[in-house]
């Protein structure tokens, strides 16, 4: 597999103006949103609506962070129990990211002021770790406002994305995504990397993985383009549009809810030996308890290629891989009608021992993960 990107000409990958977009243009837009998440599985937005000003002091906040002593963010680091905070040990297809990062999630109570640890803000995820403002004064504010926005903003994406597909902001996962979504925005650093493996390759930043939720939201660095996507079996280099643009991709379950027409695209960060990298992606992710059906294509004289998903149970399981080498992995083709596979009978078992307002715990649940 070619792991370069100047060898293949791809079609130009589209960037939408979302500030400009009058009624007339609706239709163009839905169709050229639609056509990319088909073809690509990502397109990119500019006039988005989230100030240059934010951006800005959100990046600045997160350098801020990942220049703390490694002892300090250790305070805040993930564990078994706690899908949120700081990591620097992610595995990724069973192989350690070349990475630190911060996962702040939605708070189970909706209230950003209500502290973290109060069991009110605990959910299946866990709760937020942050630094108090004596350490990061800026941090929690500037991080809560820039979450939200990007809430309002996924949604408005999310029914572009229905809308090809012939729904509207009606459409019960729509509805779902934007009344009680499970999102997180995570926090990426990528320091420089001079290290080889024992055979001689180099550290990815992140090895090929396809994102779970519904959509991703990514802001890139402006200085250093490490995002590839597999397209036409090469590895293509993605370049933001512009400083404050946004880089979209479909998730695993818009993959599933379009039934397949919507792809997921597989992609890969690459390290590099002579820039460091910060990139922020913001998950919009459905509600545990949501049960991601399959649309029927109404061109498609068949039942649905996509058994019923249970989100909260495909994210507990994906993040049981993420944090230990246990062999779990869980992907969408698991979820296939013809594919005869133990995932479908566990996560029935799953929504009626889990209560989705406890944290999860991968060591509590690892019998029922592990068995076929």
């Amino acid at each position: 597999m070619n792991n370069t990107s100047n060898e293949i000409d791809i079609p130009k990958v589209p960037t939408i103006d979302l500030f400009t977009i009058s009624n007339d243009e609706v239709v163009e837009v839905v169709e050229k949103v639609s056509c990319a998440c088909r073809e690509f599985g990502f397109f990119q937005i500019v006039n988005h609506g989230i100030s240059s000003d934010l951006i800005e002091c959100y990046i600045e906040c997160c350098q801020e962070f990942f220049a703390l002593p490694l002892e300090l963010k250790l305070q805040w680091k993930r564990n078994e129990g706690n899908a949120r905070g700081f990591f620097n040990d992610e595995l990724t297809q069973q192989k350690r990211d070349w990475k630190e990062a911060l996962d702040v999630g939605v708070p189970g109570s909706r209230d950003w002021s209500v502290a973290d640890d109060s069991p009110e803000n605990k959910c299946l995820d866990g709760w937020n770790q942050l630094p108090s403002d004596d350490v990061l004064p800026k941090f929690r504010r500037t991080i809560s406002k820039y979450f939200d926005e990007l809430s309002v903003l996924a949604d408005r994406i999310a029914i572009i994305m229905a809308k090809g597909l012939g729904q509207n902001e009606n459409s019960p996962i729509i509805q779902g995504l934007r009344e009680d979504h499970s999102s997180y925005l995570r926090a990426n650093y990528y320091p420089m990397c001079n290290e080889q493996a024992a055979d001689g390759s180099t550290p990815l930043g992140i090895s090929p993985h396809r994102d779970a939720g519904f959509l991703t939201i990514l802001l890139q660095d402006a200085n250093c383009h490490s995002l590839q996507v597999l397209k036409n079996d090469s590895w293509v280099t993605i370049h933001p549009a512009g400083k404050y643009s946004f880089t979209i991709n479909t998730g695993d379950m818009a993959e599933v809810w379009s039934d397949g027409r919507y792809k997921a695209p597989l992609h890969r960060v690459l390290s590099n030996e002579a820039k460091k990298r910060y990139s922020t992606p913001f998950f919009y992710n459905p509600s545990y308890e949501t049960l991601v059906k399959p649309l029927q294509d109404p061109e498609a004289d068949s039942v649905p290629k996509f058994n019923d998903v249970l989100w909260g149970y495909f994210r507990a399981v994906r993040f049981a891989g993420d944090l230990t080498d246990l062999g779990v992995e869980i992907q969408v083709s698991h979820f296939l009608k013809e594919v005869d596979n133990a995932h479908q009978r566990k996560q029935e078992v799953f929504a009626k021992e889990v209560d989705f307002k406890v944290p999860f715990n991968v060591k509590k649940y690892s019998p029922l993960l592990l068995q076929r």
